[in-house]
């Protein structure tokens, strides 16, 4: 149920090519064939979703399958596509029947186009780059809705600009032109190779993703070789920099970071964030641009206290020239670095000085091997936070703020038993099956650790079983929501053999007490904060084919309070102290600035100084808006927007702790509110 294992082994990762010997003609084999069988199987009693593999079906599959192969419509013509329309009603009885050739006769129509679409490419290369950037041609950035080309000349045109482009982004970022050409052939020819290993495994894998992605983003197929990989990161065993990525076009996306790992402390990697090109201690930098995805993981992976650099594109930048370069030792992550943490902050106000409790909760976590041999003192989630809120309480503070930002999820039993600490008995999470069959978890142990005043902190990456614990708080009416809509995660995913490989299927659904899923929408938070992460880059609403929302009968339970009593005197109240506070001003600004740059940055000039006019204009504004928190802040204003991210964030309330203390503000505003409460009735 994490997010780090749903999300780090995407659909995408599926869609990869595996290095092997060079094979002529791919054909499927007799256990790939069988597997189909399998599959159909499997999705059709073991799916949650209804699934029914007939001519609909058959032509999302078959729709699905065209976007993996040739999703930017940058190699198939139009005729290619119309050679293999038969597929579009035929998919269902390709997977049914184990007959694969029709969907590996088109995969070596794409393989095809794309060998001889390399080699064009160093045709080009070989007649020299035109380095003047003079023209006044633009290239668009997205065409997955284009259509087909009708003809090769189109794909010439379209290819020439891709080229005079990658050029350009090199160009602009200081490269000399000879450089920039042999930049260019070593990721062009590094593409043909690789297409030229592809095998049969590969091909149907690349089916196979499109078979499952066609239903949902969670459920795919796992290859022997990708299923021990999967195994090994279960185990957390890999030495790495603590970062799941999946891809995007063609590029390398980061997609979340591991509490307490090596890229998470280092704090310069973050989600949304494009690897552009990774280099080892002492060597020169690889460009890894168009490479498969489980290539580059194994680029970044490593010796523990080894260095890897990697170039990177931050999500908030403006154009693909605009990299920095980002040095991360590689580590192994250890339980003690995901472990809760708390801390009291004071806050100053006319009556005095105030003092409430934070607890940062990573991620849910439990030694499974310790307690599975009988050890008393197992670290799991709800011990290390019950230590940190007694050792709180103990302090005197007034209320208790839980800090599940970033938190991707974990052991559900751990969401079920925090809830626990702060309830007297009681359902906490409904879990519904593939045939609608409902069971109820809960609490079952009577007594609380803590009643005091509560709020969760949650955003766009606090995922699954945090959903799970934000959601049943709010139910329960045991504390206030802050933050950001949450990922929308809510769905349950199993591993079953077969006999070739593995398929991993989503059967079941998580809905709350109240009987609303937190599938799609996450939990809606009481008071809402700008959101540091693109809503449209990551969360479950970003995925394709994503189950949609939809709601059970709620069960019976108690409340504990009415917090939403006090809702719109708690936003007033925030809203006030968020004007004058430059972090929560930025980070509001910020949001409608990325929207606004994001629906004009459809295409790109090819002309260099044009480029360049753009790139700075849209900067411009960025650092505009940046200077303007930073002089508020009293801090000295930068000179470049690419300096943001090389300066180290000086002031005492950077943005992600200027959330945590407004937590706690509007945690106080909560106490006193229902203080006056009380008094007012006379309890």
């Amino acid at each position: 149920m994490s997010l780090f294992v749903t999300l780090g082994r995407s659909a995408a990762l599926a869609l990869l090519l595996i290095t092997t010997p060079v094979l002529a003609t791919v054909e499927p084999s007799d256990a790939q064939r069988q597997v189909a069988v399998e599959a159909a199987e499997s999705l059709r009693y073991g799916h949650y979703a209804d699934v029914s593999l007939n001519d609909d079906w058959s032509r999302r599959a078959f729709s699905r399958y065209l976007e993996i192969l040739d999703g930017q419509r940058a190699y198939l013509l139009d005729r290619d596509v119309d050679d293999f329309r038969d597929l579009a009603t035929g998919m269902d009885e390709a997977l049914l029947d184990g007959d694969l050739s029709r969907p590996f006769d088109l995969y070596q129509r794409y393989h095809e186009r794309a060998e001889s679409r390399f080699e064009w490419l160093l045709e080009r290369l070989d007649e020299g780059v035109d380095f003047t950037f003079d023209s006044d041609r633009r290239l668009e950035l997205e065409r997955e809705d284009a259509p087909w080309a009708g003809k090769e000349a189109a794909l010439d045109e379209l290819w020439m600009k891709r080229l005079d482009n990658a050029a350009l982004t090199l160009a602009i970022s200081d490269q000399e032109p000879e450089q920039v050409e042999a930049n260019l052939r070593q990721r062009y020819e590094g593409q043909l190779s690789r297409l030229r290993q592809t095998n049969e495994e590969d091909v149907f894998g690349l089916f196979m993703a499109a078979v499952t992605g066609s239903i949902d983003p969670h459920s795919e197929y796992l290859s022997p070789r990708q299923g021990e990989s999967f195994d090994i990161q279960m185990r957390l065993s890999l030495e790495g920099i603590g970062a799941l990525l999946q891809s995007d076009g063609e590029y390398v996306k980061v997609s979340s970071l591991v509490p307490g790992g090596p890229a998470d402390r280092q704090g310069a990697l973050q989600p949304a964030d494009r690897i552009v090109g990774v280099g080892q201690e002492g060597e020169e930098i690889v460009n890894v641009v168009g490479m498969r995805l489980d290539d580059v993981v194994d680029m970044i992976r490593g010796p523990k206290g080894s260095v890897v650099r990697l170039d990177v594109v931050p999500a908030q930048a403006v154009d693909m020239t605009r990299s920095k370069v980002i040095e991360i030792t590689r580590d192994t992550v250890d339980l003690e670095d995901q472990a809760a943490q708390g801390e009291v902050v004071e806050i100053t106000r006319d009556d005095g000085t105030h003092r409430l409790g934070v607890v940062k909760i990573p991620t849910f976590y439990v030694d499974f091997d310790a307690w599975q041999a009988g050890e008393e003192d197992y670290r799991s989630t709800t011990r290390d936070v019950a230590k940190e809120v007694e050792r709180l309480q103990a302090k005197g503070v007034e209320g208790i703020v839980l800090d599940l930002r970033n938190n991707g999820g974990g052991a559900l039993q751990e969401a079920n038993s925090l809830i626990g600490l702060f309830i007297d008995r009681g359902p906490t999470v409904q879990v519904r099956d593939a045939r609608g069959r409902i069971s109820l978890y809960g609490d079952t142990e009577s007594g609380t650790l803590y009643d005091g005043p509560l709020a969760v902190l949650v955003n766009r990456l606090s995922a699954s079983a945090s959903e799970i614990f934000a959601g049943a708080i709010q139910d329960y009416g045991r504390g206030l929501v802050v933050g950001t809509d949450t990922f929308g995660k809510g769905t349950v995913q199993t591993l079953n053999e077969l006999s070739h490989g593995e398929i991993k299927l989503t059967r079941a659904k998580f809905y709350r007490i109240s009987g609303a899923s937190t599938q799609h929408r996450g939990v809606e938070p009481d008071i809402r904060f700008p959101s540091l992460v693109d809503p449209e880059l990551i969360g479950e609403s970003s995925l394709d084919n994503a189950l949609p929302w939809d709601t059970v009968r709620e069960v019976q339970y108690r409340t504990y309070g009415q917090p939403r009593q006090y809702l719109e005197t708690l936003r007033a109240r925030h809203d006030e102290r968020a004007e004058q506070q430059p972090n929560f001003r930025y980070l509001e600004q910020r949001s409608e600035l990325a929207s606004k740059l994001r629906e004009q940055h459809t295409s790109v000039s090819l002309n260099r100084e044009q480029r360049q006019q753009e790139v700075e204009a849209r900067e411009a504004e960025q650092l505009a808006l940046e200077n303007q928190r930073r002089r508020a802040l009293g801090l000295e204003p930068l000179e470049s927007w690419v300096d943001a991210r090389d300066e180290e964030e000086s002031d005492e309330e950077p943005i992600d702790r200027a959330q945590v203390l407004e937590t706690a503000q509007i945690l106080l505003d909560y106490v006193q509110l229902e203080d006056t409460w009380h008094y007012a009735k006379g309890y």
